[in-house]
């Protein structure tokens, strides 16, 4: 049997007649930038959101680094995050000139600690952005009372949850301003780059969408400096034809988890679902340990794996001296060695699951 570690042809083949149709209809209209599937797009994912305003744009990077700039962060200004993540989260904050703050991370959800956030703030600090790590949000009702005590602002860095649930409210609506990503691996992805941003706030849509566009009000005049981000319009209908069966997608990521979780209890740990919100798995992630040999066995017998994240961002080259630790981060020093990802998608088949876990289970004996 032959494992995928994320199956995007089954997902093609069951959805080809409508992602073609929907290709086709842009390359017969020819408004390839800012075509109608773009604006259709937004108003499909507001719907779905519940927030008042979505912006889609080039990249879940493209997303974080929007926001920012739409809150006016600077250098000198301080933001707090984790350093459990990927690159990107920290990546933007550099590139608008503020400091990237990491604090630690929970042992269980290797989301960010919510009760270190408060010690970390300081009279430089703009932002909080907690991610919503493997595709189940943080304690964001705990991150916003701090945020609201401090006049902060929260963007949530959802790029890995979108479809999730936090209370009863999707994750992208649960601060101030979410962004998420539609990479091809993602929950709900493309076919090549694109992302989106969610904000009921007017003001930050508005500031937004010109930023998208070179910082344009209307055409060449531009209010404030801007970046080239909008999302292309065949990426905007690859994922309109996704949307048609994202509900089961969701229904089928939740069960096939939770299937994991049933089959993996007292024989591997596991990173843990909180029972307040939901995840979409954008991973599947156990911990391991002596993980390359763990790796390398699992290989041999046909299951791939991935690790998300090797190496915390305030060790990484680029952002170690331009990061601030508050605190030290043990965990995700400790974690960052432990993690590894099994397949995971919403056509992953029973069959299939059933050799991982028994591959898995023997490995890890």
């Amino acid at each position: 049997m032959a494992i995928q570690f994320i199956d995007l042809k089954a997902q093609y083949q069951a959805l080809k007649s409508s992602i073609d149709a929907r290709i086709h209809k842009v390359l017969d209209h020819g408004q390839y930038i800012m075509g109608p599937e773009v604006a259709e797009l937004e108003s499909r994912l507001v719907e779905y959101s519940g927030a008042r305003h979505c912006i889609t744009v080039a990249s879940g990077t493209e997303a974080l680094l929007i926001a920012l700039m739409a809150l006016d962060i600077k250098p000198g200004d301080e933001v707090i995050t984790t350093p459990f993540t990927f690159v990107a989260t920290a990546e933007v904050i550099a590139l608008v000139g503020a400091t990237p703050v990491f604090v630690d991370i929970e042992p269980d959800t290797c989301n960010i600690d919510a009760s270190k956030i408060e010690a970390a703030i300081t009279p430089r600090t703009r932002a909080i952005m907690p991610v919503s790590l493997y595709g189940q949000p943080a304690d964001m009702d705990e991150i916003n009372a701090i945020a609201a005590r401090h006049g902060l602002p929260v963007i949530e860095d959802a790029a890995q949850s979108f479809g999730a649930e936090y209370k009863g409210e999707k994750s992208c609506k649960l601060s101030t301003i979410g962004c998420t990503s539609f990479f091809p691996s993602k929950p709900l992805g493309c076919y090549g780059d694109g992302g989106a941003i969610f904000t009921s706030d007017d003001d930050l849509a508005r500031a937004m969408r010109e930023i998208r566009v070179h910082g344009q009000e209307r055409r060449y005049v531009h209010t404030r400096v801007g970046v080239g981000g909008r999302m292309d319009t065949l990426q905007c209908a690859v994922v309109l034809g996704k949307l048609e069966r994202f509900a089961w997608e969701v229904e089928q990521r939740l069960r096939i988890g939770a299937r994991y979780n049933e089959l993996f209890a007292g024989k591997v740990p596991t990173v843990t679902q909180r029972p307040d919100r939901t995840s979409v798995f954008a991973q599947y992630t156990v911990f391991v340990e002596n993980r390359e040999q763990v790796q390398e066995r699992l290989k041999t017998a046909g299951v791939p794996t991935a690790v998300h994240y090797p190496v915390p961002l305030h060790l990484q080259p680029a952002y170690k001296d331009q990061c601030r630790v508050h605190g030290g981060v043990p965990l995700a020093e400790q974690l960052s060695a432990r993690v590894m990802s099994l397949p995971m998608s919403a056509d992953l088949d029973q069959t299939a699951q059933d050799v991982i876990v028994e591959v898995v289970r023997g490995v890890m004996k």
